[in-house]
């Protein structure tokens, strides 16, 4: 097995505070562990899924700073 592969992603929790999430691919499932230590699994479709949701999310933010 090569060196685990892992992203940080800076981020806040709800009361603020800078955090990071960490996500990583472990056997063929995306896993993003979020403060404080709660962990999602997702398959790559459900990762696709994640990914639309958040450039909504992202577009809908933008035209709300309007």
């Amino acid at each position: 097995m090569g060196a685990k592969e892992e992203w940080q992603v800076s981020c806040r929790d709800i009361a603020s505070r800078r955090r990071d999430m960490t996500v990583f691919v472990s056997q063929g499932h995306i896993v993003i562990t979020v403060p404080p230590g709660e962990a999602a699994v997702l398959t790559p479709l459900e990762v696709g899924r994640l990914r639309a949701a958040l450039r909504d999310a992202v577009v809908s933010a933008s035209n709300n700073e309007v």
